[in-house]
Parts: C-alpha cells; structure tokens; sequence
C-alpha cells in the first residue's frame, strides 16, 4: 500500500495556502473602489431598493463606453459579490408595450452596463447567471412581442454575465427599468405605437400577473386601441440546445469556454423521443456507439474507438450500471481523455449521468408508458419545498417497469426509488443527500456467436435456457455539502457509496464448431457476487484577477476504494451444451457440482490530486491548464476450488496533464485547440516478475464551435488524433505472460448541431468519420481495426410544435440514425453490417398534460449491435405510446 501522508500533507498545505490569496484579495475593501476611481468612463447602475418598485435611470441616458475589445477589457466591471441565480424570466404585456421581469430575490446586488449601438438596446448584467432550480441554464427568447421590435432575449453572454437585448425594427426601442424586491429587475419595453416622448420620463408599474414560461399569454389591447398582440415565447428549458456543462472541468463553465468537445442530450430530447433506456440518448452523440449485451442491464461505451466500462454519475465513477432513466435530468458526454479530472479512464472520452435535483417550486409529475412487446412503465416525479422559508427541498422519482421481450424466454421488471434532499440553512451553504435504490428482476440474453451463420438466423431466436435468470440489486447514495465563502471561493465536498450484488446463472455460448450448425454453451452461475465502491471528491474553487488576467482556479482531492469480497465467480458445465442452431432443442440440466468453479476477489484503492486554472488572458481569449497525479494500488484474484490462487496487481502512480487554448474572434465563434493525456492500470507482472506500465492514452484535438441563428442553434466541429500506448500483448518468449508494447491509434472528424432553427422547429444532429486501428502489436495484424469502432456514422432528429392556432401543442418528430459496419471480434474478425434505422413521432400538450406516440424502427429493419463479441438483434418495428400530467 502506497503511504498516503505525504500527498495528503501536500494537499493541505496548498488547500490552506490557495484559500488565503483568494480570501485576500476578496477583503480588500478598497479593490472595487480603486477600479472604478481608474474607470471614470465605466457606467453602471446600482439597484437599491427604496419602495416596492423603484424606477432606475434609463440606459438610453446612458454614454456607450465600450469601443474596443482593449477598452472592454480594461474597463469591464470587477465582480463585486457572488454570483446571482436568476431562476425564471417572465414576460407580462402592459397597456404600452410588454414588461420583461428577471425574477431574483437579490436585484439589489446587481449592475447594469450599457453596451446600446444602433437599432439594438443591450444590456450587460455582471454577475449574474439564468439557472433554474433544477441547476439548468436556460435563455429566454420573444420573437415579435410587440409592434416595433423584432427580438427580445435574455441569455448567459458567460458564466458571470447575463445579457439582456431588445432589438428594434427601425430604431432602438425605448426601454425603462424599474426594480422589485417581490419580482427582480423589471424591463418595460414600449411598442412602437405606443412610444412618445413623455413615456421617457420616470414611471412606476406594477408587473402584471405571472402566467407560467412558454406558454401564449393573455394580452391587453394597445394604446392606439389595435387588435390585441399575441406573445409568443420560447425558453432554453425547451430546448435542444444546452449551453454549459460542468463535466468537463467541475466547474459551471460556458461550453463555447471548454478547449474540448462535449455534448449534452437534455431532459427535452429524452422525452421527445421516449428513451427507456438511458443509454440511447447517446445515439445522438458523434463517434459515441453503445455496446448491447449481458441481458441489456449494462451501460458500455464506445467513444472514438475505445470502449469505456466506467460511466460517471453525478462525477463519480459507478461502473457500467446505469441509474433509472426516470432520474436522469440529462447526459453529458465528454470527447478524449478525462483522466485530469477523473482518473483511471479510457482516451475515448466519458459518459456523466446527471440527476434530477429538488425544485424550489412544487412540482408533481405522473407518466404512464405502454408498448410493444408488453412494455408496461409507470413514473412519478415529485418535488419542491418542505418548510414555508424553502430551506429544505426534496425530490422523489419512484419508477416500476414490466416487459416482454422480442427475444425467446427473455422478459424483466425494474423498479427504482430516488429519494433527494437539499437543506441549505443560507444563501452560502446547501446540503445534499441522494439515494437511489434499483432492483432489477428477468432473464439473460447472450444473443448470437461471432460467425456468419447467425446472420441468418430468425432475431427471437435466443440459445440459452428458458430458466436462465440475471437479478440485480444495488444501493447508491451521496452526501455533498456545497459552501460558498463569499464572493469569490467555494468548497464542494461530496461522500459516495455504492453496493452491487449480482445473483444470476445463466447459458453462456461459444463459437459454432465447423459443421456450421453446432453451438458450443457453457454454464455460468454469479452467487450474489457483491461489489462496493468508496470515494470521496473535495473541490476548492476560487476566482482571483493577477492584474488584468482573471483566474478561475480548481484545486481537488479524490479518495476511492473498489472491493469484491471473495464470492463465487462461476462454475462450467461443458458436457450438455451443444445445441443446433437452425433446430435448438433446450432443457440442459445446471450443474449440479462445483468442481470448475472460480472464487474471485478484488480491491483497488485510489488517491487522486489534480489542479487546474481557467485564465482568462483577454475577454475573447481563454486558457485551460491542469494536471492530475494518481496513485493507484490495485490486486485481484481468482481461485479454482481446491486450487491455488491467481493474482494480478498494479502497485504504481501516473500524472495526466490537459492544455487547451480557445479563441473568439466573433462572439459567435470559438476556435479552440487541446493536448490531453490518460491512463488506465495494466495488471499482473512480466515473467521477469516486474510490474507492467499503465497503458497512455494521448489525444491532440482542433475545433470550432459556432452558434448560429442569434444563438438559438450551436454547433461543434472538431478533429482530433489519438494514440494509446502499453497495451498489453502476449510475450513472445514466454505465452503465459504479457508485456506492454502494444499501441493503437485513432484519428477522425466529428460534428454535433443542436438546438431551435426556428420557433418550435428544433433539431438534433451528429455525424462522424472513424479511423481506429491496430498500429503495434505482437499478434494482431497491424491495420486491423479495433472492436465496435465504425468508420462512419451519422444522425439526425427534428421536431416541429405548432406554436398558434386551435393546433398549438402539436408537434411531430423524425429521427435516421445510421451506424457504418463494425468488426465484433479482433482476433478473428466478424463484421456486424451497417444499418439506417428509423424513427417519429407525434405528441400534443395542453395545459399541464402530455399525449404521444412513439413508432422507431418503422421500415423494420434488420439491424445489430455488439458488444465486442457477440451479434445482438436490435428491436424491429416498436410502437409506444405515453400519458403525462404535470400539476
């Protein structure tokens, strides 16, 4: 075991050190008064509070100030207090016009600057940020509201800065701005029919009722006594497009910032396209393929060539069991190596499960789902405030789901329970405690042998027994306190557990002998194998300027352990598996002895320290710098019974860097090249008895990212080249050992557009080219391509909702996804063919109720996925069809 005291003294003589500056430089009380003596040009706003509403001075009285991006930079705002969630955006038509409310309970904290040019009123808001209660960002967006202007919209310009922007159709619109310690900051546009001169002297208004977001609401007539205006408006909660992630850098960082490609299926695409099972959100995602397999419970990735078994849930390693798909708020997926900030991963990238989180608002959800196959899935999702001041929130998804199968003897349930609770006693401390409880009972499907005749073969054909059982339980649960210092540091510290029992016995297959139709089997029993996983994340946060360069600086430690109490693994009968594949004949007895059985155990312990800092070195220029060094010490082991014990071991430390540079030219556009590098563990030891090196995985990566359509529609272009080194390959003077030589390679294109083209049209889409192959190895030919890696790829899924009229609430959707063939098996090469699925739906809302259809595969195609190995059938034709309500 590896002596933890000097990286942990390490770790705290740093934490204490890095926590000083931050806290210095954030009490010196003269800092905000000194920028503003040196800025005399810089204008803003200081909302205080007198009465109910208060009229604050008009921007338009205001001088522009910001000509250059060298005078932006010198002359924009210091943060003067912590960051200000803005949890909803309201729109209210008044008798002039239409009112714009930022609802916060903090206005009073907020600054306003004037960046207003031509025929645009724009609006800067330091230290501020749209957040749901949920955790989500959102944007607001108004086209037309009212006679005169064209837009309005309300979006994160960054992670600290929101923009507010009225754009008119012929000149600027007059705009006044009024504060509430009921409602936020108030913007009250006038209408081009309504503007005069005297509307610009200082009037109070009191905002109109509320109605709820996204939906028309009621009007009043204008002053000029025209037809009533429609106001129709869209939220970035209803979107596709999502515009920031913490995956990527355990911060909540814009992705057009990230120096790295990630994408993000939100709760939006889930529901339009009714996934049941969590890991298909991911067939959205560029160079992302799932692998299908060990009876569908199992979540695998293959991302940019490499297969992936550790997902991430809420940031912490879970394995390849996925939560309820009930509770997931949405999927991230982040492209290339994750190691400086997770640790022991594939180069590939990583998939992060987000959950659903407590609201602040009562909120109480019901679906019911039936379909094919006797699909039977029933979900609430309950949530809001337990005490009247809303210091204590909750969450509650319970889901229960039965089905059959299009496969023989294969059927399950599955049932969750997700319980979360957040306490926060003030505005600078929450505490979160979330479990969840999964319990999954059903049959096993290996589905068919890497050869050609299962091709050919009928899809319900399944060739274990009809007594064949796979019964999981497990248990998670985390506690994460979040604690904000002031303005400018932030402590997120956070404790995971999880248990995993698998109870299952189960006919493996083999390979078909030379008659073609012979099948080898093979027994395998799984006696509650139990395995429990132990960590801990502590994360500093801190924000500092050295100068004119602001820093966002990220200090963290990570303590884990995984164990595998010794279980039974096992146990094989070869004598009664033979069966024909074109006439199976089923009824093999298990066994009934347990002389082949295999008796595992493992543990592996991990300490992780990492640091990394976002410098912003000008306002359109950016800089990502970390590392992470790793101490692992792992040991597994195997035991035939009555025979001696088998251990492999890694007893070693790895240190993983990431550099990544972005550049805007255009506050659209974001050019961004990275260098990463990744590791992952090699057990066991050389003949000579020496430990072998971690396998390397290193990635350089260019690309653009855009967001086109007034940033309704974001878009991520990326290259990218791989090689991962120290791969291990049998030794040639000794087969019974291994040596780390091996190196494969993978170079591609990627691209991912997501978001609203126009009013309800909005469209998800991916596309890819894959090049993954052997290029070193002492027994693959080099060349060979590696497993589950198509060479290209592509998808693409719309919707459309009609947004007026006696129809409004009707949406129709279409989705191709298109996965180019695979080889399923290295060694002795099986190609899995290409295929073009197809997929629509239609749905309705009205009020606070859902119905839709669901049809995916409609042309029923005959098509395959894999894990590697095996050929599984994928669904034909499936229809489903789900009732919501929400109240």
């Amino acid at each position: 075991m590896w002596n933890l005291q000097l990286p942990l003294l390490a770790a705290t003589l740093v934490s204490v050190f890095f926590a000083q500056t931050v806290l210095a430089q954030e009490m010196n009380p003269s800092q905000n008064l000194t920028d503003n003596q040196e800025n005399p040009s810089l204008h803003q706003i200081n909302l205080t509070t007198t009465h109910a509403n208060r009229k604050i001075r008009q921007l338009s009285e205001l001088e522009p100030v910001f000509t250059s991006a060298q005078m932006l930079l010198v002359q924009s705002p210091t943060p003067t207090s912590e960051i200000v969630q803005v949890t909803q955006v309201k729109a209210n038509p008044t008798s002039k016009g239409v009112e714009v409310i930022l609802q916060t309970s903090k206005g009073q904290q907020l600054q306003l600057v004037n960046h207003s040019t031509g025929n645009n009123f724009i609006a800067d808001i330091p230290n501020a940020q749209l957040r749901l209660p949920s955790g989500d960002t959102f944007t607001f967006r108004s086209n037309k509201p009212i006679a005169g202007v064209s837009e309005i919209t309300v979006t994160n310009l960054d992670a600290n800065t929101i923009r507010v922007s009225v754009t008119g159709e012929v000149s600027q619109p007059v705009v006044e701005l009024f504060d509430s310690p009921d409602e936020g900051i108030i913007f009250s546009v006038a209408s081009a029919l309504s503007a005069t001169p005297s509307q610009q002297q200082p009037q109070t208004q009191q905002p109109q009722t509320s109605q709820p977001e996204n939906q028309t609401q009621p009007t009043q007539p204008s002053a000029s006594g025209d037809e009533p205006i429609e106001l129709v408006v869209t939220g970035e909660q209803d979107n596709y497009r999502v515009t920031d992630s913490s995956t990527a850098t355990r911060t909540d960082t814009p992705l057009r910032d990230i120096p790295q490609s990630i994408q993000v299926i939100p709760q939006e695409v889930i529901k339009d396209q009714q996934i049941t099972r969590i890991s298909d959100a991911t067939r959205n995602v560029s160079g992302v393929s799932p692998l299908t397999g060990f009876a569908n419970a199992f979540d695998i990735y293959t991302i940019r060539g490499f297969t992936n078994y550790n997902i991430l849930t809420n940031g912490f390693k879970t394995g390849s069991y996925p939560p309820a798909t009930a509770s997931v708020e949405r999927v991230e997926v982040l492209k290339g190596p994750a190691s400086v900030l997770y640790g022991q991963i594939e180069p590939g990238g990583v998939v992060n499960y987000v959950t659903k989180q407590p609201l602040s608002d009562p909120y109480y959800a019901a679906e019911f789902t039936v379909g094919s196959f006797s699909f039977y899935r029933g979900t609430i999702d309950f949530s809001g405030p337990l005490t009247t001041d809303k210091k204590l929130l909750y969450r509650l998804n319970v889901a229960y789901e039965n089905s059959g199968s299009y496969r023989d003897f294969y059927n399950y349930d599955n049932f969750t329970v997700s319980p979360v609770i957040t306490y926060k006693p003030s505005e600078n401390t929450a505490l979160t405690f979330e479990y969840q409880y999964g319990r999954r009972r059903g049959g096993f499907d290996r589905a068919f042998p890497p050869n050609s005749p299962a091709l050919t073969l009928p899809i319900t054909r399944n060739f274990g027994e009809p007594n064949d059982f796979n019964n999981l339980d497990y248990h998670r649960a985390s506690l994460t306190l979040d604690q904000h210092f002031g303005k400018s540091l932030q402590l997120r510290s956070a404790l995971f557990f999880q248990s995993f029992v698998d109870n299952s016995a189960y006919v493996n297959i083999n390979i078909i002998e030379p008659d073609g139709r012979t099948l080898e089997r093979d027994y395998s029993v799984n006696d509650n194998l139990l395995t429990k996983y132990y960590s801990w994340q502590t994360d500093l946060i801190g924000k500092f300027n050295t100068g004119s360069i602001a820093h966002q600086l990220l200090l963290g430690l990570e303590l884990s352990r995984n164990t595998s109490p010794p279980g039974l693994l096992s146990n094989y009968n070869y004598s009664t598996g033979l069966i024909n594949i074109f006439n199976p004949v089923y009824g093999a007895g298990r066994p009934t002895t347990l002389e082949n059985a295999t008796y595992y155990s493992g543990k592996t312990d991990t300490l992780g320290l990492y640091l990394q800092d976002q410098i912003t070195l000008l306002s359109n220029l950016k800089l990502l710098v970390g590392g992470r060094y790793d101490f692992v010490d792992s040991v597994n082991s195997t035991r035939p019974l009555g025979g001696d014990i088998n251990s492999s071991e890694f007893n070693g430390n790895a240190f993983s860097p990431r550099v990544g540079l972005v550049y805007q030219p255009i506050e659209p556009i974001s050019l961004y090249a990275s260098y990463s590098r990744s590791f992952v563990p090699n057990t066991g030891r050389t003949a000579s008895g020496e430990i072998l090196e971690p396998s390397r995985g290193t990635q350089y990566e260019v690309g653009i990212k855009s967001e086109l359509f007034d940033q309704r529609l974001s878009a991520t272009l990326a290259a990218y080249d791989i090689t991962k080194t120290n791969i291990l390959t049998t030794d040639p003077n000794n087969t019974d050992f291994s040596i780390a030589v091996g190196e494969v390679k993978s170079r591609g294109i990627e691209l991912d557009v997501a978001g609203e083209i126009l009013p309800g049209w909005k469209i998800i889409a991916s596309g890819y080219l894959n090049d993954a192959f052997v290029s070193k190895d002492n027994s693959i030919p080099v060349g060979r391509r590696l497993e589950n890696a198509a060479y290209h790829g592509a998808s693409l899924w719309t919707t459309y909702e009609i947004q007026k009229g006696d129809l409004q609430g009707l949406q129709f959707g279409a989705g191709i996804f298109f996965v180019g063939d695979r080889i399923a098996n290295q060694s002795d090469p099986f190609t899995i063919p290409s295929y073009v699925r197809t997929d629509a739906a239609i749905s309705y809302k009205h009020d606070n109720w859902r119905a839709a259809l669901n049809f995916k595969n409609i042309f029923d195609v005959k098509y395959y996925d894999t894990n590697g190995y095996y050929a599984f059938p994928q669904a034909p034709l499936t229809v489903l069809g789900t009732i919501s309500l929400e109240f």
